[in-house]
Order: C-alpha cells, then sequence, then structure tokens
C-alpha cells in the first residue's frame, strides 16, 4: 500500500471512530447526569487541551518527526477513550473522571491532525498527486467519517449502548496506529537549505532550542496578516459553532426524538453534504475564486441553527443540514492549501500547530457556555442567539480585504 493511500485509510478509520465518540460521548453524560451543563463541559474538556498542545506540540512535531507524532497521539486518544467505558463497567464512574479522561483523550488530537497534514506535501509528490488533489482527498475523509460515524453510531448507541460504542471508537485509535506505523514513512521538516525530506531517524536540529522553536512559529504567524486574520476568524466561529455539534444537536435529538438516531441521521446528512463539497472543490476548486468560496461556506453555516428552532420536519432538517455541509466543503480543503502555500516546509509544523491551537482556544469556552446558556434560557433563545453573532460573523467577514490575498500564493 503506497503511503499515501496507507495515512488517507489509517487517518479515516481514526475520525469515524471519533464521530462515533461525537454522539456517544454526549448521549452517555446526558443519560447519567440528566444535565446539559455537564454535557457541554464534557465537551469542553475534550477541546480544551487541544490548545495547550497545540501551540506546544508544533516544535515537537518538527524536532520527532511526523510519523512518530501521529502515532503517539493515536495511542494517547484510545486510551483516554477506553478508560471511560472500562471504569463505568467495574466499579462506577465519578463525572470528574470522566473530565480527566476526555482531557487526556483530547490532548494531542491537534499535534496528531496537523503530524499527518504537514506529511501531505511530501506524500502526495511521492503518490504523482496535485496537492490540491491531496488535500481534496485528504478533507474529503473527514467529511466521509462525519457521514459514516454518526449514522452508524445511533444506530449503535440504540442496539448496543453508549458505553459499548466508546471501545469501538478506542478500536479505531489502535488501528491507525498500526498502520501509520507499518505503512507510513518517517516524514521530517525539510531543513531551511530545501533538501528533501529525510526518510530515517529524526534529527536533532542542532543548537535550536525547543523554546526557539515555539517564539519562531508564533512570530511567523503574528507576522502573517491573512492567516493571523484566518486564525482570528476560526477562533470566533469555532466559539459559536462547538456548541451546535457536542450540546445542541444531542439536546435537540433528546427533546424532540427522544434518542440517538435523529442525532446521527442529521450528523450524516451534514457529512454527505460535505463530502459532497470537498470533492468538488478537489474536481473544480480552481477554478473558482477562493475568497468567494471561503464566504459562501460562512454564510449558509447560521441555516442550521434557523433549521432547529423553527419546528421543520425532520427531513427538512436533514435537506438544510446536506445543502449546508456541500457549500462549507470546501472550507478545510482550502484552508489547507492557503497554508501549505505561505508556510515554509521547515517551519510546517509549529505553524501548522500553533495555528489550529489559536482556531480552537475558544472552542471549550463555546461548549461549556452553549450547554449553560440552554440550561438556563431555554433551548430556543441560546439557539438564536448563537445563530445571529454566527450570521454577523459571516456578514463581517465580507467586509475584510485581507482575505483577497487567499487568491494568490505569498512570496
Amino acid at each position: 500500500m503506497m503511503p499515501a493511500l496507507a495515512l488517507v485509510v489509517a487517518t479515516a478509520v481514526s475520525l469515524v471512530g471519533s464521530q462515533l465518540t461525537l454522539v456517544a460521548l454526549p448521549w452517555f453524560v446526558l443519560q447519567i447526569t440528566g444535565s446539559p451543563t455537564q454535557t457541554g463541559l464534557t465537551g469542553s474538556f475534550l477541546a480544551l487541551p487541544q490548545f495547550i498542545s497545540g501551540v506546544l506540540g508544533g516544535a515537537v512535531i518538527d524536532r520527532l518527526g511526523y510519523r512518530r507524532v501521529s502515532i503517539a497521539a493515536d495511542l494517547v486518544s484510545g486510551a483516554g477513550i477506553a478508560f471511560i467505558p472500562l471504569l463505568y463497567t467495574t466499579g462506577g464512574l465519578a463525572f470528574w473522571q470522566i473530565l480527566t479522561l476526555v482531557f487526556v483523550g483530547g490532548l494531542l488530537s491537534i499535534p496528531g491532525l496537523t503530524a499527518r497534514r504537514s506529511m501531505l506535501p511530501e506524500l502526495a509528490e511521492m503518490a504523482g498527486w496535485r496537492l490540491e488533489r491531496m488535500n481534496a482527498i485528504f478533507e474529503g475523509i473527514t467529511y466521509m467519517a462525519l457521514l459514516v460515524g454518526p449514522a452508524a453510531a445511533g444506530l449503535l448507541v440504540t442496539f448496543m449502548g453508549a458505553a459499548n460504542v466508546l471501545w469501538l471508537d478506542a478500536a479505531t485509535f489502535v488501528f491507525s496506529a498500526v498502520l501509520v506505523r507499518l505503512a507510513v514513512p518517517y516524514l521530517l521538516a525539510p531543513r531551511s537549505d530545501n533538501a528533501l525530506p529525510h526518510l530515517g531517524a529524526p534529527h536533532s536540529e542542532t543548537g535550536s532550542s525547543l523554546a526557539g522553536q515555539l517564539t519562531a512559529g508564533l512570530r511567523f504567524l503574528a507576522q502573517d496578516r491573512l492567516l493571523l486574520v484566518l486564525a482570528v476568524q476560526l477562533t470566533l466561529s469555532n466559539f459559536l459553532t462547538g456548541p451546535l455539534y457536542s450540546v445542541i444537536l444531542p439536546v435537540y435529538a433528546r427533546d424532540t426524538y427522544g434518542n440517538a438516531g435523529a442525532l446521527g441521521l442529521v450528523l450524516a446528512s451534514l457529512g454527505l453534504g460535505s463530502v459532497g463539497g470537498a470533492v468538488a472543490y478537489g474536481l473544480l476548486g480552481h477554478r473558482f475564486g477562493r475568497r468567494r468560496l471561503w464566504l459562501a461556506g460562512y454564510l449558509t453555516v447560521p441555516f442550521d441553527f434557523a433549521a432547529l428552532v423553527l419546528g421543520l420536519p425532520l427531513p427538512v432538517v436533514l435537506v438544510v443540514f446536506l445543502v449546508t455541509g456541500f457549500v462549507s466543503g470546501p472550507l478545510n480543503p482550502l484552508l489547507v492549501t492557503v497554508r501549505q502555500e505561505r508556510i515554509p516546509p521547515e517551519m510546517r509544523g509549529r505553524v501548522f500547530s500553533t495555528f489550529s491551537a489559536v482556531a480552537q482556544i475558544a472552542q471549550p469556552l463555546g461548549m461549556a457556555a452553549g450547554g449553560a446558556a440552554i440550561e438556563v434560557f431555554g433551548f430556543t433563545p441560546a439557539v438564536v442567539a448563537l445563530g445571529t453573532a454566527m450570521l454577523l460573523l459571516a456578514l463581517a467577514l465580507t467586509r475584510l480585504r485581507v482575505l483577497r490575498q487567499m487568491e494568490r500564493p505569498a512570496a
């Protein structure tokens, strides 16, 4: 199996497992606590360590090598998830233990994803693929996981129970780690002299301290105005949309339909549309203006919030999420492509990881705030407020001239 294909398959299996957890974990917490606030807090503890490890992990990635960090991330995530059903079935599970294990499970998620994305340019070259095609395939499997995972999770939770589904997620992380270990070579960030990436053991970058590498990554992000604006924009949008998937949809499914099947269907519909959008971008994206694709994706997100508060029938809600998923499908591969064009190869791990960390910093706050808002003010007022704020953010993006720099690579 060629390395590029192996990485895609390993990532797909791992992400499907993560989507199982996206449905099973909030449903599990809702069942044992009955509290939207605690459900949102659980989601925030899953996202909270992503900022910490994202900022610090980039320099480690560049030092240790992409493959090693990818494998370590899968194993740590799998262990964190596995201990939740293990403790639940062997002696009781306190809420603080859930938060601790969820924190551990998310600790290396950004470094792991960053390590995989950092390998893509070299693996695309090995496979003879265009970079846009490689990114569209990689991000497309993320959306494919969003299609397959939630639909399967809705059925599995119904027939197996949420705790048992968490075991499946842990197994997918182990499979991903083993496949990457066997089929993907070491790929390190090219040195500043533009040498080819090393395929052997990681080098030590003599004379370059970890703190110095971290500072360099932060400095580069601060000096590139487009990347900085995109990171800040994603921080705001993650704060507003984080509660949608971790709290709002589980509460909507529980209160409206009384089971996890509707939650799985809505997420699967979003995933199906996103897969279609990513595929369309891979085939035709180079023919359209990047800024227009970016703005279109964000202007459609508020419709997801509206669909949940208007009392629409479930088939209509599914169509809304399908359409918004398709329009927003190009966002991730487009963003990855822009970053790969603007970030020097020797700094890819540091800047990619720092960028992701900055973009994720507000997500745990949004999840916790969203759950608390639903419990205090009620479902409809909280969702209307978040959807309105998301619409205002999308409209503000249309006024940012710096987004025009997305149309061309930096010199």
